[in-house]
């Protein structure tokens, strides 16, 4: 079998030798995806499988669709994880930057033993980092890892990293999806990821508040800059009205993105306080939208990103309306001198 990730050799040698013997938090970020989750569960159990003890830590629960990916992996709060023995070892997984997973976690393990990550926005923050923009998903990476390292595979380790790279590829339909992406997937699915679970855990089962959620999202959306960019927002106290909570956003911020003529969608969530949260989605990467939540101190991919303004803040979201405008600009120069 051709080596997946052969630039990553080095180090991923070096980070199961740092951890062998080793208790070691394998943290994820705030409001987890399925990329998170499964490389969470993936990497620990890898670990564990090399020689470590490896426990999961997140700072918010599981969500309820990605419970299925757990299989018995317990995952730790915050609080917890401060508890842990202070020659605790820590790799963050799929975190753009260090904070992603929150302030405390970052004080509590400054300089990481490692980080596994895919945004081309992560600039490198602990001891080791494997680091490929290129790859999709963080499970992607492991995945490949795993196989070049003739690491074991069972049928729990595969469900994650197969709900990652699928989650993150947005069912093998995003520009990031790549022949190598589907050479894994048929490998996990050899190793026993189920596409028929997968299909009905990530994307057959949601509630009623999510629809009416979706509902308020979608009675918001306003056009901008011609029809190219489609901006919705959720307005504070709607999760309460909804009976939904911060995981049910998951995917609304695609309906922006998908209408015909918009190149760049976005999900403003106001927070209590006066602060927000923006995702945002373009249809081509040429747009690099990881540069327009960049001016924000936020991050991501080419074509997906997001950002966090804390209060206060006074016309968010006209600063990123014309933030996106310059971009979109910038965009139209470059295309003119070619």
């Amino acid at each position: 079998m051709e080596r997946f990730f052969p630039g990553l050799d080095a180090d991923f040698g070096r980070l199961l030798d740092a951890t062998r013997g080793r208790t070691i938090a394998v943290i994820g970020h705030a409001r987890p995806d399925g990329d998170c989750i499964g490389s969470q569960v993936a990497l620990s159990r890898m670990l564990t499988a090399s020689g470590a003890r490896a426990l999961c830590v997140n700072p918010d629960p599981v969500p309820r669709r990605l419970a299925f990916l757990a299989g018995g992996t317990e995952f730790l709060s915050t609080d917890a994880a401060l508890a842990l023995s202070a020659d605790c070892g820590a790799v963050f997984v799929d975190c753009a930057d260090h904070a992603r997973a929150g302030e405390r976690l970052k004080g509590r393990f400054p300089l990481p033993v490692a980080a596994i990550d895919h945004h081309l926005s992560n600039g490198g923050y602990a001891s080791i980092n494997m680091v490929d923009s290129g790859a999709a998903a963080t499970c992607e990476i492991l995945a490949g890892l795993a196989f070049d390292f003739g690491l074991q595979v069972d049928a729990t380790t595969a469900r994650a990293l197969y709900a990652g790279i699928l989650t993150d590829t947005g069912q093998f339909r995003f520009n990031s999806t790549t022949r190598r992406c589907f050479q894994l997937a048929g490998e996990l699915v050899s190793r026993g990821a189920s596409p028929v679970e997968a299909g009905f855990e990530l994307y057959e089962r949601e509630s009623v508040g999510k629809l009416k959620l979706l509902e308020r999202f979608l009675a918001s959306l306003r056009l901008e800059y011609g029809g190219r960019v489609c901006i919705g927002t959720l307005p504070q106290g709607v999760f309460e009205q909804t009976s939904t909570s911060a995981e049910d956003t998951e995917g609304l911020v695609d309906y922006a993105r998908s209408i015909d003529g918009v190149d760049i969608g976005v999900l403003i969530e106001e927070r209590p306080g006066g602060g927000f949260k923006a995702s945002l989605r373009a249809k081509d990467p040429i747009y690099r939208v990881d540069l327009i939540a960049g001016t924000f101190n936020g991050g991501g991919h080419a074509c997906a990103a997001g950002l966090n303004v804390k209060p206060p803040v006074a016309d968010f979201a006209g600063r990123l309306i014309r933030e996106i405008g310059a971009r979109l600009e910038a965009v139209s120069r470059e295309q003119s001198a070619r």
